[in-house]
């Protein structure tokens, strides 16, 4: 199991790294997008696939300027795209594409329509793309290593928990009979309050110690955040949480109790 944990923790790292190249690869191709196509990555709303692919990121791969839709009479776009939709495995909506097709004309573009213009827009979505595929491999490379822990069942049980938050939770807490008890997890992940009176004075405000492992309380919020409101009223302190007035201590620190 040691060597299952360990794994799990190397490919957790490697999954936060490329995680946060995808958003940076993400920023950069709507950036230029907004010169040369503005707009075009609002029009689609699909999810992301399993192999990582997304429909906004293929199109501009293709259309990677306003004048590629608004050249050609809406007809002829709109076979070309119910084509192109064929070809890559997407949904056809000859409304939606008229409305794409109308949207490019009505766009103002800042640069030409140059072969320049095309290779740092291909070049862009290619990286995105690439980057978003070995974000995905991962994570299904997570799930295969997480589901032989014995704590898989509990914590994907969780409300909240699911294919990416649970994998990371074990993989950085690692072995839960290492600890203690409740306290020690707590702080181990850094979401302890940091005790704040003096006399009869009580704060209303406690940050929390933020000593313990980034990686460990990162995937805690959105996990807390996704499930049904909790009244939480104790903690590793025998003080209520309603005297804590910080939100993200509350969410973080209450779901930890319930691990």
């Amino acid at each position: 199991m040691d060597t299952v944990r360990y794994e799990l923790k190397t490919l957790n790292r490697q999954f936060n790294l490329y995680s946060k190249t995808r958003v940076s690869l993400s920023n950069n191709l709507i950036a230029l997008l907004d010169q040369s196509f503005p707009g075009v990555n609002r029009w689609f709303d699909s999810p992301a696939r399993k192999d990582g692919s997304q429909k906004w990121v293929d199109f501009v791969a293709t259309f990677w300027h306003a004048e590629c839709v608004a050249s050609v009479s809406c007809a002829a776009f709109i076979e070309r795209y119910r084509k192109w939709c064929k070809r890559h495995g997407y949904n056809f909506n000859a409304d939606k594409t008229a409305k794409i097709h109308a949207g490019s004309r009505e766009v103002v573009p800042l640069v030409s329509r140059t072969e320049t213009t095309k290779l740092l827009v291909q070049e862009a979505a290619a990286q995105l793309l690439a980057v978003s595929r070995t974000v995905e491999t991962i994570r299904a490379g997570m799930l295969r290593l997480a589901s032989k822990l014995p704590e898989f069942d509990t914590v994907m049980s969780m409300y909240g928990v699911g294919e990416s938050t649970g994998p990371q939770l074990m993989a950085e807490i690692g072995d839960i009979r290492r600890f203690a008890g409740k306290q020690s997890l707590v702080a181990f992940v850094g979401v302890d309050p940091m005790p704040s009176q003096s006399g009869s004075r009580e704060s209303r405000s406690c940050p929390f110690s933020k000593h313990g492992s980034p990686y460990s309380s990162f995937p805690l919020l959105p996990a807390r955040l996704s499930r049904r409101p909790v009244c939480v009223t104790r903690i590793i302190f025998s003080s209520p949480l309603e005297k804590c007035g910080n939100s993200l201590l509350d969410v973080r620190a209450s779901f930890l109790l319930e691990f």
